[in-house]
């Protein structure tokens, strides 16, 4: 009998794409979202749990109900200035919400669990790549809530056996257009869906913005690592099936390894879509790092994991969605 996975945000942009990638490997994904940020086409015709993770009883109902192999948990409060304006909903969300369903789980005898980490938990870089090993201190209440639900899970794991691994994302990019599913959020923070979503704005003026070009990098503008979401699901597949196998509780990086500068994902943006981008150059904004680029050189190593996705690649599918699915919605 295919595996069934309880996968919490499915109907949000990392989550559905898992889903996806789920389905397509033989695994039955239920999926159990509040819709408070998520959409409903994005179910994919999955059976759904409609639950809010602060709701303990709601999540011991969906838990014990039905035997699951394995809980992927993407639902999460993630704008990072959000989190500063209103710290106190992210920990109620994220961390109170993980701990509900961190104690279903282990009601539910469920022995696997796949954890949506950042790598927001390292805070200001000390050194790139960045890898594992790297100092913790979160710097914002999103890596915070973060970093306490990695603590808990390797105390659950320490205390009642339960396997997990965290991921710690770094940029997740791209589209499955195919599935009519895409990065869908509002508001929109993401640098290359608010680029592409200027090529289809109807008003005079680009609103697109560009926070710094004084940094020491190669264009004076930010590095970072984008990795397409499709290559995010399938690491989140073999992160699970390493868990069937091996009793761990571990954190583990996502990234290409290779960075993207502002200016070179505008470039690519251009070549995708075929259209000039113009954009405002603003200040650089308080607290961005120059360059944040991954070493995932543990996942490589522990899952034998490889993106196979470019920068091109991110956005050239993102455009295909835009410029279909998006579109209707």
């Amino acid at each position: 009998m295919a595996k069934k996975i309880l996968v919490t945000g499915g109907a949000g942009y990392i989550g559905a794409h898992v889903v996806l990638e789920l389905i397509e490997q033989g695994f039955e994904p239920v999926i159990l979202d509040n819709f408070s940020t998520g959409h409903r086409y994005a179910t994919q015709g999955c059976e759904v749990i409609e639950a809010d993770l602060r709701d303990a009883a709601s999540l011991n109902r969906a838990l014990t109900s039905k035997r699951f192999d394995g809980v992927m948990h993407f639902a999460a409060k993630s704008i990072v200035g959000d989190s500063m304006s209103s710290p106190l909903d992210y920990f109620e969300n994220n961390v109170t919400g993980s701990l509900n369903l961190i104690n279903a789980a282990l009601k539910g005898e469920v022995e696997h669990f796949v954890f949506s980490s950042t790598a927001a938990v390292y805070g200001e870089p000390e050194s790139v790549p960045i890898n594992e090993a790297h100092k913790i201190a979160p710097i914002n209440p999103y890596g915070q809530s973060k970093r306490m639900i990695e603590i808990m899970l390797a105390e659950a794991y320490r205390a009642h056996g339960l396997r997990s691994i965290s991921f710690r994302y770094f940029n997740a990019a791209g589209a499955a257009p195919e599935a009519g599913i895409g990065e869908n959020h509002e508001p929109e923070t993401h640098l290359i869906p608010n680029v592409l979503r200027s090529c289809l704005s109807d008003s005079s003026g680009s609103q697109l913005k560009v926070f710094g070009n004084d940094y020491e990098t190669r264009d004076g503008t930010c590095v970072r690592d984008y990795i397409h979401v499709r290559d995010l699901a399938e690491a989140h597949i073999k992160g699970m099936n390493h868990l069937f196998q091996n009793p761990i509780a571990d954190q583990i990086n996502l990234g290409t390894e290779n960075g993207a500068t502002v200016l070179e994902v505008i470039n690519a943006c251009e070549e995708a879509t075929q259209r000039s981008i113009e954009y405002n150059l603003e200040n650089k904004r308080e607290g961005d790092p120059a360059i944040l680029v991954a070493d995932s050189s543990k996942a490589r190593d522990l899952l034998s994991w490889t993106p196979k996705a470019s920068l091109f690649d991110c956005v050239s599918d993102a455009w295909r969605w835009h410029l279909g699915t998006a579109n209707n919605r």
